[in-house]
């Protein structure tokens, strides 16, 4: 039926003169309908009861990255050798309307389609005269939920950690241990460290909520730069100090650059805190300026650099190199996803160059003259 009706819109004899006006309003049906059809995201896919492609659309033929040059006349063995496709259509050539069946291709990026299946023609005691097939791409909304999965776990490990510690030692502490004062300040002193740690990582993650939702306005305006940064020093002295880590401002007195002062300094913490913790002992984090086409503040430690397998994910929210050392050192796995979308806010970037045994270098870039409206980068 199917190859019938489409051979014969291609054949039809030509119609006589006085049937213009109709003729017209067919074309023109027929040319809305293949437009519509090749304008479709979802793969499209008609085959008849011997399973032999009828009608299709450019979206199911990339769908299905065929050598063949037209899917049309082509039977679906010869298509595909997915189970869950053909048993889909199959159900449909007997009468049934399959949906969410979930079906994956694997070429050059992985992706993922949610088909629909209905028949076509009288349904009889026979099956039906054909199945026409939808795939709706599903991909973007698959990898979200990969990473509201991956999330959620990363946070309720995060938090698990430093809740375990608690419970421990309040436990240890009304089992006696409270009646020793030295033990007693020293349980205390973890327990406080571990709910500080926990209060880190959610104000980091409704920080980072809040951002990515875009629910932060930027007051952007010329900064000092020298004097921001002598303030940013000024607060991880304590975190300096510990590890006899020399912190060294080299940016001039009189440079400004274009931004969100809070924010920026906000980026600066998070970066030099990361170089702290990951320099040498007795090593130094140095902070300096760059100008170009855009302004350049960099943040230079000398620890043991990043392998380069890990650069292009190290913004990625709890993705840790050394995930043992990182939780010994403390921080939230946030830091670094934070002051990417700082930074994207300002419509600058940040990245980051590293070498083994010399250290790492994170850049943020920011443009000189960013369009401000109402408050917010445009």
């Amino acid at each position: 039926m199917f190859r019938r009706f489409f051979t014969n819109r291609e054949k039809a004899p030509a119609r006589e003169p006085q049937d213009t006006d109709n003729t017209d309003q067919i074309f023109t049906a027929s040319s809305l309908f293949e437009a519509t059809l090749a304008g479709m995201r979802e793969g499209l896919l008609v085959v008849d009861k011997d399973m032999r492609v009828v009608a299709s659309n450019p979206a199911a033929h990339k769908l299905f990255s065929s050598s063949f040059s037209k899917l049309n006349s082509q039977r679906l063995t010869e298509l595909t050798r997915n189970p869950a496709i053909y048993s889909a259509f199959l159900d449909g050539l007997k009468g049934n309307e399959v949906s969410g069946v979930k079906v994956e291709t694997h070429g050059t990026e992985r992706q993922v389609f949610d088909l629909r299946v209905v028949p076509i023609g009288n349904v009889n005691g026979h099956g039906a005269e054909g199945a026409l097939g939808v795939f709706f791409d599903i991909t973007r909304t698959e990898r979200l939920e990969l990473v509201r999965q991956e999330f959620l776990s990363n946070v309720s490990h995060e938090l698990r950690t430093p809740l375990t510690a608690i419970v421990a030692f309040v436990e240890t502490l009304e089992s006696g241990a409270k009646e020793d004062p030295e033990s007693c300040r020293r349980f205390l002193s973890i327990i406080r460290k571990n709910a500080s740690r926990m209060h880190g990582l959610i104000d980091d993650i409704l920080e980072l909520t809040a951002i990515e939702g875009g629910n932060i306005q930027l007051r952007a305006a010329r900064v000092e730069l020298h004097e921001l940064v002598d303030d940013v020093c000024a607060s991880l002295t304590t975190q300096a100090q510990a590890r006899n880590i020399t912190l060294r401002n080299n940016v001039a007195e009189g440079v400004s650059v274009y931004a969100d002062s809070r924010r920026l300094e906000q980026m600066l913490t998070n970066l030099v805190d990361n170089g702290i913790k990951f320099s040498h002992e007795n090593g130094a984090v140095s902070i300096s300026y760059e100008s170009g086409e855009r302004d350049r503040i960099l943040v230079k430690d000398d620890g043991d650099g990043i392998p380069a397998q890990h650069l292009e994910r190290l913004f990625e929210r709890f993705y840790r190199v050394d995930r043992a050392r990182s939780r010994e050192l403390g921080g939230t796995g946030l830091g670094l996803a934070i002051v990417k979308h700082l930074a994207l806010l300002h419509g600058g970037e940040v990245t980051v160059e590293s070498e083994l045994g010399k250290g790492s270098t994170f850049t943020i870039h920011l443009p000189k003259n960013p369009a401000i409206s109402a408050g917010k980068l445009s």
